[in-house]
């Protein structure tokens, strides 16, 4: 039992310390200008009218930090800081977005395939947490260990987007540079704010796969 709860407060403190981080970056870097003052839509709109994206519309979402490209809208959306802010942060997280842009304008196939499995994922996280309930009220080994299956669902689809996340960074960190938008000085710290992001989806697989150890070890204590 002491390795089930040393396996509880590890994923705690991955998670709580890749989110520290995100935010530590984020917030250092929303608090430098970046030397053209250009603001994270008009970085936007330039990524996107460079790479024949015209018809990819950008707008203003609410939130903090709840930027992302909606591929079914197709429209890239900002949280308000980064919509209207003339950062390096807000410059990073727009290049980020547009990432995803071109990669579903270039048909990347683990792309597709994420947006293809996310109710699949979703179904399967839900029913995977009430067979683990039953499995426990009930004592039925083998329906809580059907719920960890289930579960592990959750765990493909992390393995798919981390590559998805890196290379739309490595896209919009591509074409910052090539189109001039941020300084070499102003992308070594675009580039920091954008690895502090992509860790927390490390983090956030390597606390799924403790959390699925942890129910597996449960499983065997009982038994």
């Amino acid at each position: 039992m002491n390795y089930v709860y040393l396996l509880l407060f590890a994923s705690i403190a991955i998670s709580g310390l890749a989110q520290l981080l995100i935010k530590a970056r984020y917030d250092e870097y929303s608090r430098i200008n970046n030397k053209k003052g250009i603001t994270g839509v008009e970085v936007a709109q330039q990524i996107l009218k460079n790479n024949g994206l015209d018809k990819v519309y950008v707008v203003e979402t609410h939130g903090y930090l709840s930027d992302h490209f909606d591929p079914g809208a197709n429209v890239v959306r900002l949280s308000s800081a980064v919509f209207h802010g003339d950062t390096i942060a807000a410059a990073s997280i727009a290049a980020h977005e547009c990432g995803h842009a071109i990669q579903h304008k270039e048909g990347h196939w683990l792309m597709k395939l994420r947006v293809f499995i996310v109710p699949i994922v979703n179904l399967c996280s839900k029913l995977g947490y009430i067979a683990i309930l039953i499995g426990v009220f009930a004592q039925l080994i083998e329906i809580y260990m059907i719920g960890i299956v289930l579960l592990s669902s959750i765990l493909v689809f992390q393995l798919i987007t981390l590559p998805v996340e890196f290379d739309a960074s490595k896209k919009g960190m591509a074409n910052l540079e090539k189109l001039s938008i941020l300084t070499a000085k102003e992308r070594v710290g675009a580039a920091k704010v954008l690895t502090a992001a992509a860790l927390t989806y490390v983090a956030g697989l390597i606390t799924t796969l403790l959390e699925i150890a942890r129910l597996i070890m449960n499983a065997v204590g009982d038994r």
